[in-house]
């Protein structure tokens, strides 16, 4: 824990209600009691409009005949009824694009949109108001501050959370257990970590947001895809946690993708979803009995979830597959609809569905009071901002490079003609060019930073003016009074403006001014659009504006009359008069203002009056005495952007907006054949050889303080063969991900980190220079953010296939390349769907992942390497991944991949397994049936029902949540 966070928070208080350490409870959370709540849903129904954006829909109203239908719709969640008791955790499951997180969003109130249309009831405790239940939720992606270690994040979360009756020493003993009960333990003291600076690790990073809506102490919990990036003994791990807060009176939602088997007797209630419909809705231990009934047994030594989750897929690989799956489907739903007409008590209680008047009917949902938020708020932010490289020395180095360039180019001006006119140039660089250098790049840091406020502000944890005035508390002193200041200070006696300090401090209260305008203009660009390009095309607009009506390129009184309100509007108008008229008229008591270098011999001869400040004043436009009015309307300009800032964050809703493409009836992936991949004879194999490779990183510090250096990768010696499928294992902080990135050569040292290699890396024995490694190998990223948003699946594939196949392929080639690939990776039926992002609800999280494989498999790689190809997938998914891999190294490929999850069936096709523990040491590297084998060997014997590589993980891993357990699996 960081010094200054760990003196700001005062001791633990001895009395008897404080919240108990994880040793004296056995790592039972025990937050204040909460109030039970019974979630009920009845015959929900979700459906979105399907049509195309742009001109599109003006066209068919042209071309679309009379009579014809107009709007398309197509359900996401088809009639699901469910209830779910408080205390109880329930699990959604279903295949990839069933409709989980759709309905998990449903249930939290969390999607909206005009193409959305949702009918059916979902009631709290008999209200339908989810206000009125104390709520949280985990989303599927991850916002956190990546600057910020584990423990200032739970701390901060804390400050922000948990009630205000709540002291701090209770907060920060529930911050502790938090990170006991999530295994946060070792790397509590981590930075979080983005994809240029490496931090915390994808299962870290997961149960670190897990953690943060842990403290806000909710009654209902929902969780999107919880176990995504973990390992399956880090999975289990945080399974039991739920299911531990769900016995002390929550109700627990949760979607999730690949339970192991541990995890399926965990479940008490169970929605099985498949296209949107249901399957099976009730308790988990009725699931299977019930599947039995209609004609579906589990078979032995066979996960029950993974087993299910086949059963409730339509497999659309092939026309044969699609067609027989569907033909299942259809009967399970059928089956279902009449079985739920005889089991209502299992969908439906009504002792749950009246309205509990209780005296707990209103949520303890008080928020922090705004001086408890500022505080918080403002202490982040300035660790945020000193932390940044790109932030606080950023705009230092900006401001200063400016001033210099700037300043040498209007160096020592003297008082002619020429030198009066550049004076004009200078003030007008000084009053637009500086400002809109901050102005795209507070547009672009904000756009980053806006995702955490978005989600604290839904979940009513911060409010507008909190974040909008604590955002310029933390930076007012690193900042915005250092940026101006350098840069009027070094352009001000660069350019050879008069040196009295009235005349000085003018210039430097104005630049001071437009750089406020700046910051609050691009938090006003920001809350109309979230996204970069839209903001800065708004910041961009308005600069254009503020450019023409200034009165530098054309004089105000010359703007034609209809357009020349325009110069009210523009605060650079006021900035540039106000510097003018300090510069030309300011500080001197002649009425002609200041005189230049006039030739003549007298200074009232008519031949200076244009040498005269005044009469410059009068040739740009502005009045005289222009200095004062100007100042005050700038401080207007500064309240006004950001009280327009603040309405539009408070009441426009950001939510999650559903979108599709429009549907296209012909399926030009049907039918088309693979085109001829090259023999496994053709092809060049490729082993890879790694002999002691190893990594550490060492932090520089701020002197005297000496580098900081952190083992990442203890010395590995393995051979990754060709034709096999290569797996890396390990739990969560094991450096798999470390050792892809530097077998890809994708670790490049900055500033502030140096990547420390060691041993070598040999592709059939020869060392290949860092170029010629990029060139062989193709990366999947665990993160799907390199697909466009805004282009459907199948145009993603063929814009990637034109960019990257070779040039003697033709346009056809390329397409049917494209078509080739998108049906053996079984996206068939979403090609024609845009790919989405957060904002715009496009494809499901399997699907991208999908996607981002086969990008890759375009170019037909010799060496494919994969971060987690199977996280995020639901196990039908991820079976049909593996099995396309599989397919890829048989041809000749070497395929390397990391694997958190692996389902009972894939473990035996694991050709090569490299087995890394917590802190990089390799545990096994051999071939994957000699693991059971040389475990065994050492006393650790697998059960016959277990499945190996759950077995295995279970054995490497640290247990960190009991102290006499960690003891004993660190010494194992």
């Amino acid at each position: 824990m960081d010094k200054d966070l760990e003196a700001s928070l005062p001791e633990q208080p001895k009395d008897d209600n404080r919240v108990v350490s994880g040793e004296e409870s056995d790592n039972e959370l025990s937050f204040h009691a909460v109030q039970a709540v019974n979630v009920s849903v009845r015959s929900l129904t979700v459906e979105i409009h399907i049509s195309q954006g742009g001109l599109q829909p003006l066209l068919k109203i042209v071309t679309q005949p009379k009579g014809s239908p107009g709007k398309t719709t197509k359900r996401i969640i088809d009639n699901v009824s469910a209830n779910m008791p408080s205390g109880s955790l329930t699990a959604i499951l279903g295949g990839s694009g069933s409709g989980k997180t759709t309905m998990l969003h449903a249930l939290s109130h969390r999607i909206s949109g005009s193409r959305l249309e949702t009918t059916g009831d979902i009631s709290y405790n008999g209200n339908r108001k989810i206000s009125s239940i104390r709520n949280a939720y985990v989303m599927q992606n991850d916002v956190l501050v990546p600057t910020l270690t584990v423990r200032e994040t739970l701390l901060y979360a804390a400050e922000l959370r948990l009630p205000p009756p709540t002291t701090p020493g209770e907060r920060r003993q529930a911050v502790e257990d938090v990170i006991v009960e999530l295994g946060l333990k070792e790397c509590a003291g981590t930075r979080i970590g983005n994809n240029l600076h490496k931090g915390c690790s994808g299962g870290e990073k997961r149960r670190t947001s897990l953690g943060v809506q842990m403290l806000a102490n909710p009654s209902v919990l929902f969780l999107d895809e919880v176990t995504t990036g973990l390992d399956a003994a880090s999975a289990f791990q945080l399974i039991k946690t739920l299911k531990l807060l769900a016995s002390k009176g929550r109700t627990i939602i949760v979607t999730i993708h690949q339970p192991r088997s541990e995890i399926w007797g965990l479940f008490d209630r169970l929605v099985l979803l498949s296209a949107g419909s249901t399957v099976y809705s009730g308790p988990a231990k009725e699931c299977l009995s019930y599947f039995e009934e209609v004609g579906y047994p589990v078979p032995a030594f066979v996960n029950p979830a993974e087993f299910l989750v086949d059963l409730a897929a339509i497999d659309n690989r092939s026309p044969d597959l699609e067609k027989e799956s569907s033909v299942r489907v259809d009967a399970l739903k059928q089956a279902w609809r009449k079985a739920s007409d005889n089991r209502t008590s299992w969908v439906f209680d009504e002792k749950h569905d009246v309205e509990h008047p209780s005296g707990h009917d209103k949520p303890d949902r008080r928020p922090t009071y705004l001086r408890r938020q500022l505080q918080v708020l403002t202490a982040r932010t300035f660790k945020i901002t000193y932390r940044d490289p790109m932030g606080m020395a950023g705009s230092l180095i900006e401001a200063f490079s400016m001033a210099i360039i700037t300043g040498w180019i209007f160096l020592n001006l003297d008082g002619s003609l020429a030198g009066i006119r550049s004076r004009q140039g200078a003030l007008y660089t000084a009053a637009s060019l500086q400002g809109y250098l901050i102005l795209l790049f507070e547009t672009y840091r904000l756009t980053y930073d806006i995702e955490l406020f978005d989600r604290e502000y839904v979940e009513g944890v911060v409010t507008v003016p909190s974040f909008l005035i604590s955002r310029r508390l933390a930076r007012v002193f690193v900042e915005d009074l250092p940026v101006p200041l350098i840069y009027s200070v070094i352009f001000y006696f660069m350019v050879g403006f008069d040196a009295q300090a009235s005349q000085f401090f003018v210039f430097f209260a104005i630049n001071l001014l437009m750089h406020y305008i700046a910051v609050t203009l691009a938090m006003l660009c920001v809350s109309v659009s979230r996204n970069f390009a839209g903001a800065s095309l708004i910041a961009n607009l308005a600069y254009t504006i503020q450019s023409l009506a200034c009165g530098y390129f054309v004089q105000s009184n010359q703007i034609p009359v209809w357009m020349r309100w325009l110069k009210w509007t523009a605060y650079v108008f006021y900035g540039f008069g106000a510097m003018s008229a300090n510069e030309f008229v300011g500080h001197t008591s002649n009425p002609a203002g200041r005189i230049y270098d006039c030739p003549a011999a007298s200074p009232n001869d008519p031949a200076c009056d244009e040498y005269t400040g005044a009469y410059q004043m009068r040739s740009l436009g502005f009045p005289p005495n222009w200095i004062i009015r100007p100042i005050i309307v700038l401080v207007a300009f500064v309240v006004a952007l950001y009280i327009g800032a603040g309405l539009i964050l408070r009441f426009k809703r950001v939510g999650i907006r559903i979108s599709k493409a429009q549907s296209n009836e012909t399926d030009n992936s049907f039918g088309k054949e693979d085109l001829a991949a090259k023999s496994r004879g053709d092809r060049q194999a490729i082993r890879i050889s790694l002999q002691g490779y190893s990594l550490d990183i060492e932090k520089r510090q701020r002197p005297p303080r000496k580098p900081m250096t952190k083992p990442i990768l203890k010395p590995v010696s393995v051979a990754f063969e060709p034709g096999i499928l290569n797996v890396i294992m390990g739990p969560s902080g094991s450096g798999k991900t470390s050792l892809l990135n530097l077998m890809a050569g994708r670790l490049h040292d900055t500033i502030a980190t140096k990547y420390i290699r060691g041993g070598q890396m040999a592709f059939n024995g020869q060392v290949l220079s860092a170029d010629n490694v990029r060139s062989t190998c193709s990366y999947v990223c665990q993160d799907d953010d390199a697909l466009l948003p805004c282009l459907t699946v199948r145009e993603n594939l063929r814009f990637a296939a034109a960019l990257r196949l070779p040039a003697h392929y033709s346009t056809t080639q390329k397409f049917q390349r494209a078509e080739s690939v998108l049906l053996k990776m079984g996206l068939r039926d979403c090609a024609d769907n845009l790919v989405g992002n957060d904002l715009i609800k496009g494809i499901s999280g399997g699907e991208k992942r999908r996607v981002s494989v086969a990008i890759q498999i375009l170019t037909d790689p010799q060496v494919l390497v994969l971060d987690e190809p199977t996280s995020g997938l639901d196990a039908f998914t991820a079976s049909s991944i593996m099995t396309v891999l599989r397919g890829l190294a048989e041809e000749g490929r070497t395929v390397v991949l990391t694997v958190h999850q692996a389902r009972s069936d894939l473990f035996q096709h694991f050709g090569k397994i490299l087995l890394l523990a917590r802190g990089g040491s390799p545990v096994f590297a051999g071939k994957g049936s000699d693991m059971l084998p040389h475990f065994a060997s050492l006393g650790h014997h697998c059960p016959t029902n277990t499945n190996p590589a759950d077995f295995a993980l279970d054995l490497i891993t640290v247990n960190l949540q009991h102290a006499s357990k960690e003891a004993s699996t660190r010494e194992k």
